[in-house]
């Protein structure tokens, strides 16, 4: 009965009144914010940030399995081991900021990943100076669900600043207290020597693969083993020498040549001695072709050109997001290291480039883009190969009109096609656009009447501003095609045309319904070769209405144009578009077949499912197996060239 009675005196009104008042309350959580369980919260709410990053990032989400998790629990379960052996101010101090610096890690890599559908790399820290491409389009990538990876950081700091939280220090600890400290330090020590070691050394399971290095890994260990490989690039690369390198590259050539070496036209040489255009569209995909909105088309000049010459109707990019990358495998015939690197830490390099295969066949050289030589190092880039004119922002006269900070399209073109008339024939002019850029607001356009569509219910969303960006570059390729003609310089010349990369995000909600109206039966391959398919055309004197189904790439342009005015493509890992390769590689370990779509699984393009690989016949699976396999030797051939500059 006494236990009774205390127990009621305990609990009753007046005594739970005098315990939860404002002062108690305030020093409990206090008390808990200064002690050991601080830490352990934080880190249980660090593993939920880690999960929802997994489930925002629709590639990792896809791919994320039980391993990922307990790899991602292993790790926060390490870190926060060795936080709670820290002395109390330094472990409550040490919490908030661990806590900050991952919270931004994946709030970085969740953005990044929106835009170029990669994770973060260490590397990038070189392409800072190129930061605002992303920056521009940042408002776009972010959404309001990602303040869950700030939300505790806000209120902590809110209270910190009002002074309702304070982080004490404590009067000196007990010997007992130290001990279990330290053997609570050592084994999250073991802990990560054991575990977390193992799932960082997963990642070369995978070199060009981010997404399976994340998902083998976790995000902390596809970030700890990027530091470690970005610090020995070096091991990266599978051939250290010319000749060995050389000899697996014969060996490839040779049988591609078995395989794939004939043509389906027999048109070699018809461009000898012929002017050449290769016209390079900023982020027009290939979706936008043959496209109408509100009854009229996205891109009449283009349609009209691609239909009338011919439509290359499976051209795709090599790698994600920078327009550099794809000036990289057009000029060189290899994949480009990741964003732009091949430009801004690789160019010293000594490359078999396009221009000098045109130079060799008596071709004048040129190189024109709207911007200034210092972005993406253009200016020392184009000196390194055998460009005899480099026509950069500063050497046009009309700088009048400036679109997203480049020289508009238009006077772009029309300036060009001045440059060319004065250049010695036959002549090769490599020219870049970069009107429809990213976040494709066409800033600086002064005649807003040159867009010619209404994007009705997409108006003002960012998937409207990219079609009205799309409709004004068809606009100034209209005057580009017109002054062509006036200046007797389109109907002997060969123009090759393509997009350099996406403009719109894999997922794009206002994208996706559109593609739906077109295509109900949309399946998600259809939405990942959509990202990567880009617009593609060409004109050769003498060929009318051609169509070109297969998959191509940008590294088959320069041995494409070396069939065309029977040349010598040199060292090339593409090959001929209109010969009958069937398969084409990007440098993250995807492919894409005439019938199959390689993205860590195979899957069927015509309707999306995936290849059981034990129900389908023999031949078939060792076809695919080859497939995989040639990706992989070009991949090491082409990273090693870059990282050892083998072809010196």
């Amino acid at each position: 009965m006494k236990f009774k009675e205390n127990i009621k005196n305990k609990f009753n009104k007046e005594n739970i009144k005098k315990t939860f008042t404002k002062e108690n309350i305030k020093k409990g959580i206090n008390a808990f914010f200064n002690s050991i369980g601080f830490p352990i919260l934080i880190g249980i709410i660090l593993i939920l940030k880690t999960i929802f990053f997994y489930q925002n990032t629709i590639n990792i989400r896809e791919t994320m399995d039980k391993e990922t998790i307990i790899g991602t629990i292993a790790f926060i379960t390490t870190i926060i081991g060795l936080i709670c052996a820290l002395p109390n101010r330094g472990r409550t101090i040490t919490t908030i900021v661990v806590d900050s610096l991952l919270s931004l890690l994946l709030l970085a890599d969740n953005l990044y990943h929106t835009y170029s559908s990669s994770v973060l790399s260490v590397a990038q820290i070189m392409n800072l100076q190129y930061g605002e491409e992303i920056m521009d389009t940042l408002p776009m990538l972010v959404q309001a669900k990602e303040i869950f990876y700030f939300i505790d950081i806000i209120c902590i700091i809110l209270l910190l600043c009002t002074k309702f939280l304070k982080i004490s220090k404590k009067p000196k600890t007990k010997w007992r207290t130290k001990i279990s400290k330290v053997v609570v330090g050592i084994l999250a020590i073991v802990l990560f020597i054991n575990v977390d070691v193992e799932f960082i050394d997963k990642t070369k399971e995978d070199p060009f693969n981010k997404d399976m290095q994340v998902k083998k890994s976790t995000i902390y260990g596809y970030h700890i083993s990027d530091i470690e490989t970005t610090i020995n690039i070096k091991n990266q690369a599978k051939y250290a020498s010319k000749e060995e390198m050389l000899a697996d590259y014969e060996n490839l050539k040779e049988e591609y040549d078995e395989k794939y070496g004939k043509t389906n036209y027999d048109i070699e040489g018809i461009a000898k001695g012929k002017n050449v255009i290769i016209l390079q569209l900023e982020s027009i995909q290939n979706f936008v072709i043959n496209k109408e909105i509100n009854g009229k088309e996205i891109t009449p000049n283009l349609n009209a050109f691609i239909n009338e010459n011919i439509e290359i109707s499976n051209m795709f990019m090599q790698s994600y997001s920078s327009t550099a990358d794809s000036e990289f495998s057009t000029v060189t015939s290899l994949y480009p290291m990741e964003n732009g690197m091949s430009y801004s830490r690789y160019y010293t390099n000594v490359y078999d480039d396009i221009f000098t295969m045109f130079k060799n066949e008596g071709y004048t050289t040129s190189y024109m883009h709207g911007n200034y030589g210092f972005f993406w190092n253009r200016e020392n880039v184009y000196k390194s190969f055998n460009v005899e004119n480099i026509e950069l922002k500063d050497s046009f006269a009309d700088t009048s009109e400036n679109i997203m900070g480049y020289l508009s399209d238009e006077l772009l073109y029309r300036q060009a096609v001045e440059k060319l008339k004065s250049y010695d024939m036959p002549f090769v002019s490599y020219i870049v656009s970069a009107s429809s850029h990213t976040s494709f607001s066409l800033d600086g356009l002064e005649d807003r009447s040159k867009v010619s569509i209404d994007v009705g219910k997409y108006k003002d969303t960012f998937f409207g501003n990219y079609l009205e960006s799309v409709n004004y570059a068809d606009y100034a390729f209209g005057i580009f095609i017109e002054k062509l003609k006036e200046a007797n310089l389109y109907d002997d010349t060969v123009i090759l045309l393509f997009g350099d990369h996406n403009g719109m995000d894999m997922y794009n909600e206002e994208m996706l319904d559109f593609l739906e109206e077109i295509n109900p039966d949309l399946t998600d391959t259809d939405i990942k070769l959509n990202y990567i398919r880009v617009a593609c055309g060409m004109k050769i004197p003498g060929i009318e209405n051609m169509v070109i189904e297969k998959p191509v790439s940008k590294l088959d342009i320069k041995p494409t144009f070396a069939y065309l005015i029977d040349g010598d493509a040199g060292f090339s890992l593409g090959t001929n578009m209109f010969a009958r390769k069937d398969f084409i590689s990007l440098n993250n370990e995807r492919i894409v077949t005439s019938r199959y779509y390689f993205d860590e699984k195979w899957f069927r393009i015509k309707d999306g499912t995936e290849v059981n690989l034990e129900e389908i016949p023999q031949g078939e699976r060792e076809l695919l197996e080859d497939y995989y396999e040639n990706m992989r030797r070009e991949l090491d051939i082409s990273i090693s060239i870059s990282i050892n500059n083998l072809l010196k």
